[in-house]
């Protein structure tokens, strides 16, 4: 009985692939069409980022001097590598593309910063104009524009490359590297101005050096999580809304996200506005522990659960290919946690050497492509014509892939028993030399796969390669069939 949503499109068979060829020639990859408005976008993009960088560096430059700016910038830099660490740690099942991840980056740290310096300071200048206090600017202000500007660029992401939106894990990703790189460049302001620079006009080096460390402890090991987290409620927000069929949905989850960004943001920037107002450092104290810490450990506990959510997303869904006989229930199994993809690993090597390592990496990433693929198709999120056939191409191709992938590794275990998966069931051959059909256990958890009947078709024709965005990440190998690709040793001796 199969588990596909009524009015899902079912997986190709491996026995109908459709190769376009031209009459009496070699299969050549169609031409794309440039799309002048994303190419033109794109240079717009670029563009806007080298001139905030610009603008930046000058900014900073003038307002710190050279030395201070230096210090600021090693002292702002060294959290960083931490950070982005633990935001790539939850992207393990489907790494993103690098190019993006450095977009969003490269966002938050000139064109966020170069936005919210300019309003900010012009809001300043405005309340000192009425005899307001200028603190106002970092209530009222700085969260409206500082989030809205972090999360310009990962919405700019789903609106042009959506299908690199997978779920609400690739938004916290991106809209956290956004604020990681947003947060760096403030903290170079702080540390570099109101650090280093102020001490060192004061009193001398050393105490501009003291200020530099005690704003280094506060800003970084004990709030430099804030930025990232108060960003992440627009990434909930536009996660949800790269999942949903419904365009209500699609509009008023990231407005959502985006508003309740704002909020935490300014409340965050109310506590020591009131505790400098009131004299009673308690209601920081109390703001800390009662409101930011437990929406941390909630964010966090979310994070982590959604990450497992990719992997259990695999059993879901892959049964609709294992049914076709694209793949093998114990292949589906050893997808659905980190330690069972890290087994598989290990014997992929064993069998296949680096080559099969590399191959069993491809071949883990696509799988997970394509299980979000098939969910995507489940809900209902290409409505248009246009959208369906991409969908039903890039299925083909990574399909195709994974096919290609097995090749290293398919059959070259001399402890594994000889068989063939038909889609339902087993054909096992015994040391005796007979042969018997075996249905497939309840919990199949041994991660190594066996021969497909009938064989799908050689993976990539010369000439085809996946749609461009959705090949595996660098290290990953390439599957037969693409430029450069050696086929792998021979079979050991008396394998069939």
């Amino acid at each position: 009985m199969s588990d596909t949503p009524p009015g899902a499109p079912l997986p190709p068979s491996p026995t109908a692939v459709p190769v376009p060829s031209p009459v009496g020639g070699t299969p050549t990859a169609p031409r794309r069409r440039i799309n002048w408005i994303r190419a033109v976008v794109l240079a717009g993009v670029i563009l806007l980022i080298a001139a905030c960088a610009v603008f930046m560096l000058f900014r900073l430059g003038t307002n710190l001097g050279g030395e201070a700016l230096l210090i600021g910038t090693a002292a702002a830099v060294l959290p960083v590598p931490v950070l982005v660490a633990c935001f790539l740690w939850l992207d393990r099942y489907e790494p993103e593309p690098l190019k993006y991840l450095i977009f969003c980056f490269a966002w938050g740290a000139f064109v966020s910063t170069a936005a919210s310096l300019t309003v900010n300071s012009y809001a300043a200048g405005r309340f000192e104009a009425l005899n307001l206090p200028t603190a106002l600017t970092a209530v009222l202000v700085a969260p409206f524009i500082e989030e809205l500007t972090k999360a310009l660029g990962p919405i700019l992401l789903l609106i042009f490359r959506r299908r690199e939106f997978s779920g609400i894990t690739d938004a916290l990703v991106y809209c956290g590297l956004s604020a990681i790189g947003f947060a760096m460049v403030e903290n170079i302001l702080y540390l570099g101005g109101h650090g280093y620079a102020s001490g060192v006009q004061q009193y001398g080096p050393a105490t501009g050096t003291q200020q530099v460390i005690a704003i280094f402890i506060v800003r970084i090991l004990l709030f430099g999580f804030a930025h990232p987290l108060f960003t992440s409620m627009t990434g909930v927000g536009l996660g949800i809304a790269a999942r949903s069929a419904d365009r209500r949905v699609r509009v008023l989850a990231p407005a959502a996200g985006l508003l309740l960004a704002m909020m935490l943001h300014g409340t965050w920037n109310l506590l020591p506005t009131l505790t400098q107002a009131t004299g009673q450092p308690l209601i920081l104290l109390y703001g800390f522990l009662g409101v930011m810490v437990p929406i941390f450990f909630g964010m966090v506990g979310l994070a982590v659960w959604l990450r497992s959510w990719e992997g259990r997303l695999t059993e879901r869904t892959l049964p609709d290919y294992v049914r076709a006989g694209w793949l093998t229930p114990p292949e589906v199994a050893a997808l659905s946690s980190l330690g069972r993809r890290h087994a598989a690993r290990v014997w992929a090597k064993r069998v296949g050497g680096d080559a099969g390592l590399r191959a069993m990496r491809g071949y883990q990433f696509a799988a997970t492509r394509l299980a979000l693929l098939r969910d995507g198709m489940r809900r209902g999120l290409d409505s248009r014509p246009a959208d369906q056939a991409r969908a039903a191409a890039e299925e083909q191709h990574l399909l195709e892939a994974i096919s290609g992938y097995r090749a290293f590794f398919v059959g070259r275990d001399p402890q594994a028993p000889i068989g063939v998966w038909d889609g339902r069931r087993y054909h096992l051959r015994f040391p005796d030399g007979s042969q018997r059909p075996v249905d497939a256990p309840d919990e199949p958890v041994v991660p190594i796969p066996v021969v497909l009947t009938p064989p799908p078709p050689p993976a990539f024709v010369a000439g085809y390669g996946p749609p461009p965005g959705y090949g595996p990440p660098p290290g990953y190998g390439p599957p037969p069939g693409w430029p450069g690709f050696r086929p792998p040793a021979p079979w050991p001796p008396g394998r069939p």
